[in-house]
């Protein structure tokens, strides 16, 4: 009896395994019920476009995966095979989010030297220039991507807004970095965080 009951026991893992085998798997013969269809997996199209490494740079940007963003924005540039003002807009801000100034503004004014009608890059180079304490200059700068945008963006009138009240009041009052506003071409704003 005892042997019967130890080839049973080690039987059972083996009709198991038969039954999950066989057409339909544990669904149909194990458990008596219908197995769905089958599914599979879709393929990959090794035919289909790539996705757009300037817009996926704007989103590791607005996501604040800055270093995936300056990946993203090279990436971009070797696409499109030349280094145009908005992908060192898009450079500019993404070392802006790491806290590397001098590199944000020296490719920031590059930017602007190549786009100089594009009041985002202007917005953008303004709010650097905040960071580093430039006030009077970043006013001028603000002054500017205000006139390009016609006064239009209400992210670029805030930030000329709270940049002469700090000149005004350079001595007496602080204002909180996070409220000056990143602008990028399209529909998107970025935000600075204090913790830059």
């Amino acid at each position: 009896m005892r042997s019967r009951l130890r080839r049973i026991a080690c039987l059972s893992p083996l009709l198991i395994a038969l039954a999950a085998c066989s057409q339909g798997g544990f669904g149909a013969s194990v458990f008596g019920s219908k197995a769905p269809e089958r599914l599979d997996a879709p393929g990959v199209d090794l035919r289909a476009d790539g996705a757009d490494n300037l817009e996926t740079g704007h989103r590791l940007v607005a996501s604040g995966e800055y270093e995936l963003a300056i990946r993203s924005f090279n990436r971009a540039a070797i696409d499109r095979g030349t280094v145009d003002a908005e992908i060192l807009s898009g450079l500019g801000t993404a070392n802006l989010g790491l806290g590397r100034l001098g590199q944000a503004e020296q490719l920031l004014r590059r930017a602007v030297e190549r786009d100089a009608t594009s009041p985002e890059i202007w917005n953008n180079l303004g709010v650097v220039l905040m960071e580093r304490g430039k006030n009077a200059d970043a006013t001028q700068i603000f002054r500017k991507a205000f006139a390009l945008d016609n006064g239009e963006s209400v992210s670029i009138r805030d930030n000329l807004r709270l940049a002469l009240e700090k000149s005004k009041n350079s001595g007496t009052s602080y204002v909180n970095v996070e409220e000056y506003k990143l602008v990028r071409r399209g529909s998107s704003d970025y935000v600075i965080r204090s913790g830059l």
